[in-house]
């Protein structure tokens, strides 16, 4: 997939079933944790699309994962080719610094974000207050200092917005509980705010529990 000059890579995974599309991103390549949020989104009959931020050649360069702007450009030029390739609705389910380009990268055809342990402290106050879609961050309850942090940036989200703690939990939010949590808390996100035509168009289609819901045991 190109965006802009660079070619990133993605997969994605739609069906003729698929309500809507959720968008899943790391801060710069992407990871085992957002595959498996995906198996278990595509379970529940939303298609996906795993995309990096940054190419190949770009990874072991920090300023580039801390780069919002960036980020922010690169995911909004994902979601501009997918949107233009399906005409479905999507949400962004975003983790570490891709929660904070997520809130920067709004574009037509986006009903929901979802951030998994990210930063959307790091997005600049009039990005934040101008998201318009409702907005779920979920949070390791151990993360006091994200936290604290997240708490200051909602405050200036003018958008239906949610944090929500993940008990015993650290920042990435990447072990096996962890991860059920954030699916469950996803899945259960996107689907009420799925917009009104999709509800009553498309009816949820009935699947089995995907077996590659959480991230094995290491």
């Amino acid at each position: 997939m190109r965006t802009g000059r660079v070619r990133l890579t993605a997969r994605l995974s739609l069906t003729d079933s698929d309500r809507a599309v959720a968008v899943l991103a790391s801060g710069g390549r992407s990871t085992l944790a957002d595959r498996c949020l995906a198996r278990v989104l595509h379970q529940a009959g939303f298609g996906t699309l795993v995309t990096d931020l940054l190419a190949a050649d770009e990874v072991g360069c920090p300023h580039d994962v801390f780069d919002v702007p960036l980020l922010a450009g690169r995911l909004r030029g994902a979601a501009t080719w997918l949107y233009g390739r399906t005409g479905l609705p999507y949400a962004y389910v975003a983790a570490d610094t891709a929660a904070a380009a997520a809130v920067g990268a709004t574009a037509p055809g986006l009903f929901a974000i979802v951030s998994r342990g990210g930063r959307p402290d790091l997005a600049s106050p009039a990005a934040l207050a101008a998201v318009r879609v409702p907005t779920l961050i979920v949070v390791g309850s151990l993360d006091t200092r994200v936290l604290g942090r997240t708490r200051v940036a909602v405050d200036w989200m003018r958008c239906e917005h949610r944090i929500v703690l993940v008990p015993g939990a650290p920042h990435l939010l990447t072990g096996p509980p962890e991860l059920a949590a954030v699916a469950d808390l996803a899945r259960e996100w996107l689907s009420a705010r799925l917009p009104r035509t999709v509800r009553e168009e498309r009816p949820s289609p009935v699947r089995p529990p995907s077996p590659g819901a959480v991230l094995p045991q290491a």
